[in-house]
């Protein structure tokens, strides 16, 4: 029992729900080895004993968690809808101001919480200036001595009380003097009020015991979207143009926009994540194992489009660079070659060099000069790591002992060794980011109301760039992945170090903030890959099976908070991932926050109940609704039974072929009936085609009431393969294939502006829009998705 109340105390759990009814007891050495990565010896029962002693007395004496949240605008009510707690301090907190003028602080006491709902170790980061008042402000009258303590409880529901401003201000000793220094720059001596932001709070109690804190104080909900809206799902890399050097790339992307909204009537772009890359031969081509998340890979540039480039001196070389460039793209549409991402950069690479040499005009170079100012250490750090990679290999792990530290003096030396390189790498991030903002500009100039949809991966890459610069904010020895369930048996192990919740706490979400909102400043809308890692992630420890693993809890009241402050600077919706297993109560919080939930049509089904398609009308509004993803089957070869055989020859089915085909037949044919019952297609017999069902599959997509319904750019023309098979590395191509058509010839993008079969199913989307929609502005049913286990990873 210590070594279980000690996990509560940290957020770990000890054990876990696959499904309705069951649970699973997480092993005691996952336990330990999670509690390790927090700083916490737990090997021995002397050292729970010693280490539950210290928490428990750090609780009862300290005075403010790191992280306190205040929400404006949800007028006493907290994100899942809990009533603000007892002792709230009258027209105390930050917020909106009521019709009688006052102002209140949201606060929940049934938010998800983590480490830091019962205090994280060690004291939260000191405000930039000591400076201000003796005394100001008063704390409201405190609960019970325990309440810190006992929010690290569980409520019953799954999820615990979180660091909101209500809760952490009722728990203070009555006569406790507030200071607060905003973002903004002001002192201020209470809490009423304040401006959106992430703010420094210090609080001295009668005894004298001070703290201070990080005080978030964010919007209760994130923007929506302008109106009802539909738009695309592509994958960047696999969409070519005639221009494209072997993959499709950010020229590529602007062009695709800018034709989607004046030509279709698009209203956004969903894409792949644009992260850097590890660097390496061969490159893992996942998007979803970055290097870094905050900077953008350069291998997506389009070359011609930098401004220097027209002014390069050594013209027969570049010339001699595009021949090799076109051999690289006829390969991949007409020899049948795969998309070769390390050949694309090595050309790129050796073109940017020569373009690197043309001086920068005086705007050019004030731009950049600014870019670099804004971006500070961090773009540093990722550029040093960029120019050791080259030296040393991109693994920092393998590199010499003191290479490995950020910080350290040789470090710093072999910086300023290597400046050369890490000017070309500071240089490649800032064309990058601006041909990611040009893109966007072409997708609003075209008429988008959304415009590009970004996609936040859920992790980095243990050995690249993040992981290297930010190690003390990252979990050593640990990874991230998904337990047992349905789907997956052995549980999943993705490779990615988690963040560890105590340390984002402390700095203020640091760094979770510079990430998100580098990437809002090129994104019309964000979605967030596994957006319940924002609650909680599964630990596993290095060297052990996915099923050795452990929850470990992150506070998502913070965590959404900063989405929440970042998303409305940009004016930017945010879709969350939330496919497969999901705990109780967190779609409900998400969809309470105004985050948009995914809908996929095929696991649309009432799994509480008959398990049949869920009718248009029962389906939720706030989310965003499509066919098909990239880990899935295209829709094309779901209606055929085409993913069957492929799995079949790939040796990935776990039953009889037979079995397989006829369960894949059967729910195709399920959902076939209900189209033809709604009066969405004529008929199912054998004259019906295969275009045609597609079609009236997305007719069905615009009758329900999601704000967003995408329409993945391979099934307007009748791509049968997936562009990632989960479950296989070498055995598929994953992240490798370029659009194509019905019969597997790849199409670039000028024929795809072509096709009468892309034009006849957006005639379709455009005339349900209004006709078949039911109102998206009405509350509706409470949310759904796919049931547990179907999230493919």
């Amino acid at each position: 029992m210590p070594l279980s109340r000690l996990a509560a105390l940290y957020g770990v759990a000890t054990s876990y729900s696959p499904s309705p009814g069951r649970t699973v007891a997480a092993s005691d050495a996952a336990v330990v080895a999670a509690l390790a990565a927090l700083g916490v010896p737990a090997g021995t029962p002397e050292a729970v004993r010693e280490a539950l002693t210290a928490r428990e007395a750090h609780l009862r004496d300290r005075l403010l968690p790191p992280t306190v949240v205040s929400w404006i605008g949800a007028a006493g009510t907290g994100p899942s809808g809990g009533a603000a707690p007892p002792g709230e301090p009258s027209g105390g907190g930050a917020g909106a101001a009521s019709p009688d003028g006052s102002s209140r602080a949201a606060g929940s006491a049934r938010t998800a919480g983590s480490p830091d709902a019962a205090g994280s170790p060690g004291t939260a980061g000191r405000p930039d200036s000591d400076e201000g008042p003796d005394a100001v402000g008063s704390a409201g009258p405190a609960e019970s001595a325990g309440a810190a303590e006992a929010a690290a409880d569980a409520d019953g529901t799954g999820l615990r009380a979180g660091s909101s401003l209500p809760a952490v201000l009722a728990a203070l000793p009555p006569g406790t003097r507030l200071l607060i220094r905003t973002e903004q720059g002001e002192t201020r001596a209470s809490t009423e009020r304040l401006p959106p932001g992430v703010h420094a709070m210090e609080a001295t109690a009668p005894d004298g015991r001070t703290a201070r804190a990080h005080l978030v104080v964010a919007p209760a909900r994130l923007p929506a979207p302008p109106g009802r809206t539909y738009g695309l799902l592509v994958q960047v890399y696999s969409l070519l143009s005639g221009r494209s050097w072997g993959m499709g790339d950010l020229g590529d992307l602007a062009e695709l926009a800018s034709w989607a909204g004046r030509s279709l009537g698009a209203g956004f772009v969903q894409v792949n994540p644009m992260h850097a890359a590890v660097p390496g031969a061969p490159t893992d081509p996942s998007p979803y194992r970055p290097s870094s998340r905050r900077y953008p890979d350069p291998v997506h540039l389009r070359v011609e489009d930098v401004p220097e480039f027209a002014h390069t001196e050594d013209r027969d070389r570049l010339r001699a660079l595009l021949e090799r460039a076109e051999r690289q793209r006829a390969s991949v549409l007409h020899k049948d070659a795969l998309i070769d991402r390390d050949a694309v950069w090595e050309l790129k690479r050796e073109a940017l060099e020569l373009v690197r040499d043309v001086p920068l005009g005086p705007g050019r170079r004030a731009a950049y000069c600014d870019f670099l100012a804004e971006e500070g250490e961090a773009l540093e750090d990722h550029a040093t790591w960029c120019a050791l990679a080259e030296v040393h290999g991109s693994d920092w792990h393998h590199w010499p002992a003191a290479l490995r530290d950020p910080r350290s003096a040789e470090t710093a030396r072999a910086r300023a060794e290597l400046m050369d390189r890490v000017d070309f790498h500071c240089r490649l991030a800032w064309l990058t980011d601006a041909q990611l903002s040009a893109a966007q500009r072409s997708a609003r100039d075209a008429g988008m109301p959304v415009g590009i949809v970004h996609d936040l991966a859920v992790g980095v890459h243990p050995g690249g760039a993040d992981a290297w610069a930010q190690q003390e904010h990252f979990a050593a020895g640990m990874t991230v992945g998904a337990p047992p369930d349905a789907f997956s048996v052995q549980g999943q192990d993705w490779g990615l170090p988690p963040w560890r919740p105590d340390r984002l706490a402390e700095s203020g979400y640091a760094p979770y903030r510079r990430l998100l909102r580098a990437l809002f400043r090129y994104a019309g809308a964000l979605r967030i890959d596994h957006v319940m890692g924002l609650f909680r992630l599964w630990w596993i420890p290095q060297g052990r099976p996915a099923t050795e693993g452990a929850y470990v809890r992150y506070d998502a009241e913070a965590m959404l908070a900063i989405l929440a402050l970042e998303a409305s600077r940009a004016g930017a919706p945010v879709i969350g991932e939330d496919l497969g297993t999901v705990e109780p109560g967190v779609r409900e919080t998400l969809h309470e926050h105004g985050v948009l939930g995914t809908s996929v049509l095929w696991f649309e089904r009432d799994w509480a109940g008959t398990g049949r398609p869920l009718p248009p009308e029962s389906w939720r509004a706030d989310c965003l609704a499509t066919a098909t993803t990239h880990d899935l089957p295209p829709t094309a070869s779901r209606l055929t039974g085409d993913h069957v055989e492929l799995r079949d020859r790939l040796g990935l089915l776990t039953r009889p072929l037979a079995e397989e085909r006829a369960e894949a037949a059967a729910e195709a044919g399920e959902w076939l009936r209900l189209l033809a019952r709604l009066g969405l297609l004529e008929g199912s017999g054998g004259g019906v085609s295969e275009e045609a069902e597609i079609q009236a599959l997305h007719r069905f997509l615009l009758r329900t009431p999601a704000r967003m319904v995408g329409v993945w750019l391979p099934d307007a023309i009748g791509d049968r393969r997936p562009q990632n098979l989960p479950g296989t590395w070498d055995q598929y191509p994953n992240w490798r294939l370029p659009v194509a058509d019905a019969d597997g010839r790849p199409v670039t993008l000028e024929e795809l502006a072509a096709s009468p079969r892309l034009y006849a199913l957006f005639d379709v989307v455009r005339g349900s829009r209004s006709a078949d929609a039911v109102a998206p502005d009405a509350e509706g049913p409470a949310p759904r998705t796919a049931p547990p286990g179907a999230r493919p990873v």
